[in-house]
């Protein structure tokens, strides 16, 4: 299979990946705060920031974010996250890769990934993330990742299992994480996990499974994935709606 260039995966994908996707709990956002020392100055720069979900919660609570992002479909989606942040003024929007992102040395508090780390060349990525960032500065990366102990969730995943490089694709999330706790660059590397779960009817569901940039695109496998996720929802809903668990894993470290 011809690997596809990963700042492409998602082309013609935004508008379904924004409706669809995850956010992530307060829980996790109040941390990542805390343990960076941010406050109502700090600069984010948010690194693959798709559709700007994670921008939007940091931007919220007062960040200057820097969204990241070569992928030109998903920065146009999050251009329209900008006009929805209050207080306005607190995001704005880079051409760049995590590898080469454009901006001046140690000029942010911050290095966020959210749910893009595994598509990088870690060690180009960490090393222009060791440079961007201010000195105490802290690098995260957080991943929302299924938690198959739920019935429902293992169900899900099983469909895409049998019909798509689901596998292949998602292993990557469960190590991305260790070139950070253990690059020259970084120090007091730490990993913290926190729940999540995303509530969905029929048509999110779906929704939410074809936003994944490994979802089957020919059209015969694609209907027998709506088949089984129909007959999953069939099994596992209550009141019109279903769960999907995630286990939120966080990687923290402080740049050298």
């Amino acid at each position: 299979m011809m690997e596809v260039d990963s700042t492409k995966r998602f082309s013609g994908l935004a508008d379904i990946y924004a409706k669809a996707r995850p956010t992530y709990p307060d829980t996790a956002i109040n941390y990542v705060m805390d343990i960076c020392n941010l406050g109502a100055d700090s600069v984010m720069a948010d690194v693959g920031c798709g559709t700007g979900i994670s921008s939007k919660l940091f931007a919220e609570r007062g960040l200057h974010v820097i969204g990241v992002e070569p992928n030109h479909d998903m920065r146009q989606k999050a251009a329209a996250v900008i006009n929805l942040i209050k207080p306005p003024g607190k995001l704005r929007l880079l051409d760049g890769t995590a590898e080469n992102t454009t901006l001046e040395n140690s000029s942010v508090s911050a290095v966020l990934c959210a749910q893009a780390f595994h598509w990088f060349a870690a060690d180009r990525a960490l090393k222009e993330f060791y440079r961007i960032l201010k000195p105490d500065g802290w690098t995260v990366l957080i991943w929302n990742e299924r938690d198959e102990r739920d019935h429902f969730t293992r169900a899900y995943a099983d469909a895409f299992r049998k019909l798509s490089e689901i596998d292949k694709v998602e292993a990557k999330h469960g190590t991305s994480g260790i070139p950070l706790l253990t690059s020259e660059y970084f120090s007091k590397g730490e990993l913290t996990q926190f729940e999540n779960e995303q509530v969905l009817d029929r048509e999110s569901l779906i929704l939410r499974a074809f936003s994944a940039s490994y979802a089957p695109k020919e059209t015969g496998i694609a209907n027998r994935l709506k088949e089984m996720l129909n007959t999953a929802f069939e099994r596992f809903q209550t009141d019109g709606e279903v769960a999907l668990k995630y286990s939120v894993a966080v990687y923290s470290a402080c740049r050298k």
